[in-house]
Parts: structure tokens; C-alpha cells; sequence
């Protein structure tokens, strides 16, 4: 079910100072890493805090969700950290070559067979990211979702990506790790967290 619009959405969103309309402008040349479908924007905070030599982009295309992410950054002073409110299929020519890194955390599932094309793992979409990245294409996954997961592996690797690392269980592992809103939610339940790393 979609979020609800927060009273202060338009409010936040039109004094966003580092929302992206047409042109992307850092200050520092850094490699650029972007998370699909930021949700509430904790995991792409947290990364830009901690990592001040990698600029970060969130992209969320629900400006409900997108608010509450930006309502959130801007609590703080990151010359690194961006935020697109847009659907990931409009936004090739503006991202065109300039990725580093791609994060696809707790994506929608889309569990229908015919819903196949809409999963940010198809084939489709792994061929858009490829007009996105610089140079070598680094996919990042995480979900809660086992045939999602399971449906990834197979469509990343056919597409010619070599899986670098996988766990069926990552906060059992030493693999460093910033927890999404949702992640610790599920996992605090009990519910096993898949991720992988892929490059190609």
C-alpha cells in the first residue's frame, strides 16, 4: 500500500537544496554510487556520512516517500549526498555514464510471472543500467524476498555478471552492512536477509 502524503511534503520538497531536476552538480568529482527506490532514506544517509569520498545519489520515485528522506537529510551538511524523486526508466540520459555503483535494496518482488519485465533484476533493467555506468557495472542486492533473490541470481548471472560475494543470511557474516528501515524491521522478526555483489 502506498504511504500517505505527509502534511509537509510540498513544503520539504520545494526547499530541498539538493534535489536533482535536469543537471547533476557535486562539488567534489568522486564515483558516484546510487540506490534505486531509497525508501525513507536511511541507508543512503548513513553511507554518504560515512563514506565522504564517494558521492551518493537516492532515487525514489513516490515524492511521499521521498519527502520523508529528505526531511531526514536535511538535519545534515553533506556536500556528497543528492536525491532524484523519479522513476529509474526516465532518468538514462541524466545518469548516462556516470555510475559506479548501483544499490537495489528490498526492491518490489513483482511475484507474478507476468510481472517479470517490472523486477529491477530483468534482463530489461540490467540492460538500462548498462548506459548508466562509467566504466565496470557493480550491482549490490539485498532483500528479504527468497524467490526475488533466487530469480537475481539466475538473471545476473545470464546477463554476463560474475557474483563477487552472496550470503542467504548477511547479519551472519563479516560483510559491512548499513540496515534499511525495512531490514531492520524483518530481521528483527526473524526473517533471513539475502544479499549480493555483482560485476561485470
Amino acid at each position: 500500500m502506498r504511504m500517505r502524503n505527509p502534511k509537509y511534503k510540498d513544503e520539504v520538497i520545494n526547499n530541498c537544496t539538493f534535489l536533482v531536476s535536469d543537471e547533476i552538480n557535486f562539488e567534489k568529482d568522486l564515483p558516484l554510487h546510487i540506490e534505486i527506490g531509497m525508501g525513507k532514506g536511511n541507508f543512503i544517509l548513513n553511507m554518504a556520512i560515512n563514506n565522504p569520498d564517494i558521492n551518493y545519489i537516492g532515487i525514489e520515485k513516490y515524492s511521499s516517500v521521498a519527502s520523508v528522506a529528505i526531511k531526514k537529510i536535511m538535519e545534515y551538511d553533506l556536500p556528497n549526498l543528492k536525491v532524484i524523486i523519479s522513476d529509474i526508466v526516465d532518468l538514462s540520459d541524466l545518469l548516462k555514464n556516470k555510475v559506479d555503483v548501483i544499490y537495489l535494496n528490498f526492491s518490489d518482488p513483482w511475484p507474478k510471472a507476468r510481472h517479470e519485465k517490472r523486477r529491477l533484476t530483468s534482463p530489461n533493467f540490467l540492460k538500462l543500467y548498462d548506459g548508466l555506468f562509467r566504466d565496470k557495472c557493480v550491482i549490490i542486492q539485498k532483500t528479504d524476498n527468497d524467490d526475488l533473490f533466487d530469480y537475481s541470481v539466475e538473471s545476473i548471472r545470464n546477463y554476463g555478471y560474475v557474483i563477487e560475494n552472496i550470503s542467504y543470511d548477511l547479519h551472519s557474516t563479516k560483510i559491512p552492512n548499513i540496515k534499511t528501515e525495512y531490514e531492520e524491521k524483518f530481521s528483527n522478526k526473524g526473517v533471513k536477509i539475502k544479499y549480493l555483489k555483482a560485476i561485470k
